[in-house]
């Protein structure tokens, strides 16, 4: 329960930011973070419109980057008066602020609580990923009280399928909902990431409606669908289309600990599901149990999970764990070797 409320907590400190863009009322400051980049991006050009006339962007829009940076230096940005404009943006990119010495936390404390108000500082946590830290109590309490957090994650599925169908549409393109599940699951729900997989499949279509074989032919896959669709051939008995998938990812400079890591999340799906079949529970059970946005992946595995019995399904995921166990402690153990043979052995006994 404590997660659903928390992704509730930062859905709405997104939809109060969007609401202060549009009312013109900006806060003094804002702590952006999350993985969806291309909404913190058009949130933040879109503060820049509104507070940066144009033309004197020198005058009014500071962009520092944290690291390296001394309070001292962020005080004279943020305390710069505007020219020909109300206010002033400074856009401060990873600034590890509890890794700050004592007397630099302290001075930034003090500008947090007394931030003029002719100036909107932005923290962007991009390449540093945001970990706020109650140790630091004094800072804690600073950044809570003062500083509006706001988490971008992907949109939900519904808007997400929305923008997409959009984005077609602009190119004289249509995509029925099933399609875009494909699309979503196989190239991910990150916008920026879909945007040029969109225009590949665009201009690869012929017809005006998008297929799923236009998507396969041209589309890369993000790893974790292919890491599906290697575990998926596992299950069916295909170890030559397993191994294929396997060595597709290798040349991709996947480490193979990783691969093995992302197998064993599925095979536990894989898992749950097959125990759903088993008991009477449906595709809505296991995107509770996996915090899943759609049904989609929940549909998948349902129909994977029929080809295979439970008793297969925990021996994968024993042999999974154990083959984890054994790249990491063995000296010198061949990870892609011990890949290979564990989806040679989980192919066999998946059609003994």
């Amino acid at each position: 329960m404590a997660v659903k409320k928390s992704s509730q907590n930062e859905g709405a400190a997104y939809t109060q930011l969007r609401a202060d863009m549009a009312a013109g009322t900006l806060a003094p400051a804002y702590l952006f973070y999350g993985e969806e980049s291309y909404l913190r991006e058009f949130c933040l050009s879109e503060i820049r419109r509104q507070l940066v006339p144009e033309g004197f962007e020198a005058f009014n829009f500071h962009k520092l980057e944290g690291k390296g940076l001394t309070v001292q230096a962020l005080t004279e940005a943020v305390e710069a008066m505007p020219m020909m404009a109300e206010r002033t943006m400074v856009q401060v990119v990873d600034y590890d602020v509890y890794k700050l010495p004592e007397e630099q936390r302290k001075g930034l404390i003090a500008l947090l609580e007394d931030l003029p108000p002719y100036c909107c500082l932005v923290l962007v946590y991009d390449l540093l990923e945001y970990k706020p830290n109650k140790t630091y109590k004094k800072l804690y309490a600073a950044l809570s009280g003062h500083v509006r957090e706001v988490k971008f994650q992907p949109l939900n599925q519904n808007q997400l399928m929305g923008w997409v169908a959009r984005r077609l549409k602009a190119t004289g393109h249509t995509i029925d909902v099933p399609t875009a599940e494909h699309l979503l699951f196989t190239c991910g729900s990150l916008m920026n990431q879909l945007i040029p997989e969109i225009a590949k499949i665009a201009a690869y279509a012929q017809g005006e409606r998008i297929t799923v074989k236009d998507i396969d032919a041209v589309a890369s896959p993000v790893v974790e669908a292919q890491v599906y669709d290697m575990t998926r051939a596992v299950s069916k008995g295909e170890f030559d289309r397993a191994a294929e998938l396997l060595g597709q990812l290798l040349t991709l400079q996947q480490e193979p600990f990783m691969l093995l890591s992302l197998m064993g999340g599925e095979l536990r799906r894989l898992h749950s599901a097959r125990i759903a079949l088993d008991t009477g529970r449906d595709r809505y059970w296991l995107m509770e149990q996996w915090n899943m946005r759609s049904d989609y992946p929940a549909k998948l595995l349902l129909d994977n999970a029929r080809r295979v019995s439970r008793a297969w399904c925990a021996r994968a995921v024993r042999r999974c764990c154990e083959t984890d166990l054994r790249i990491k402690s063995v000296s010198g153990a061949d990870g892609a070797g011990e890949l290979k043979l564990l989806l040679m052995e989980l192919a066999k006994t998946a059609v003994d």
